[in-house]
């Protein structure tokens, strides 16, 4: 890991949530920064020199330019084919997709790569906060973990619900997936990333519990963890805004990847 201060950073993925914190980035965290992404999508030369950005099409044209940190914000199957390769380069990593993690064969070849090449994997909470009472109470032991995501029944447009419901004509409290987090995190990765975190931070995949509902009463996204153990229960309950720009994703998905690189930012010596 490098101990000198993040001065070029690559963000792969440049949707809603890769755009806002490119913003976010570039004005409030590390302005003096260069910046690159790897992105398929063309964008505008506007938009290009506007952010002051390079944008590549392959990983190894971005380990070219050196960057000191990526931020990946692209989904499940960048994790698989762009991250570990990233790391074997000694590169450190932000991973936004980290309900890619619900496969142990993935999570094992990243933290391999992580390991040849002496590179943090970074990984983001994502939409719900909280965790870290969830950890504290794993150590003494946790007998139940249950997460249930509310959102609009427009939010799960593109999901695998848009193929079993009638979203539009949803009208009351509908639960569109009931399983494991590890099924969940497969079926819904772009919508169900939070329960990874709930994953990671208690049970597991397999033993954490999620229910999925498109819910016509609530206009946020809404998440809620339920744990008990034998340090008692524990009741998590946040209600996000979604992106502007994808209604799909919860605001605070995105401040996490910011908080994030803020706090590798903290932890460098300088």
């Amino acid at each position: 890991m490098s101990t000198q201060p993040i001065s070029r950073v690559g963000i792969i993925g440049l949707g809603a949530i890769g755009k806002r914190v490119l913003d976010a980035l570039q004005h409030d965290h590390l302005p003096a920064a260069a910046y690159a992404a790897i992105d398929h999508v063309v964008h505008t030369e506007a938009f290009v020199s506007e952010h002051h950005l390079e944008v590549f099409n392959d990983v190894q044209h971005l380990i070219a330019w050196k960057p000191d940190l990526v931020v990946e914000c692209a989904g499940h199957s960048a994790v698989v084919e762009t991250v570990p390769t990233l790391l074997r380069a000694g590169i450190d990593v932000v991973i936004a997709s980290i309900g890619a993690l619900a496969d142990k064969s993935i999570k094992d070849a990243l933290d391999a790569a992580a390991h040849a090449g002496n590179a943090h994997l970074i990984l983001v909470s994502g939409a719900i906060g909280g965790l870290d009472a969830l950890r504290s109470a794993r150590s003494a032991g946790l007998d139940k973990v249950v997460y249930v995501g509310r959102k609009p029944p427009r939010a799960w447009a593109g999901s695998p619900a848009e193929e079993e419901f009638d979203l539009a004509a949803i009208s009351q409290p509908t639960t569109i997936f009931r399983g494991t987090a590890a099924e969940a995190s497969i079926r819904f990765p772009k919508n169900a990333n939070v329960t990874a975190a709930v994953a990671l931070s208690g049970v597991g995949f397999e033993a954490t519990q999620v229910e999925l509902v498109a819910d016509p009463g609530v206009d946020r996204n809404v998440h809620e963890v339920q744990a008990v153990g034998s340090f008692g229960d524990l009741s998590i309950r946040l209600a996000n805004n979604p992106l502007p720009d994808n209604p799909r994703t919860s605001w605070l998905a995105a401040l996490s990847i910011e908080e994030a690189v803020s706090k590798q930012l903290q932890s460098l010596v300088f």
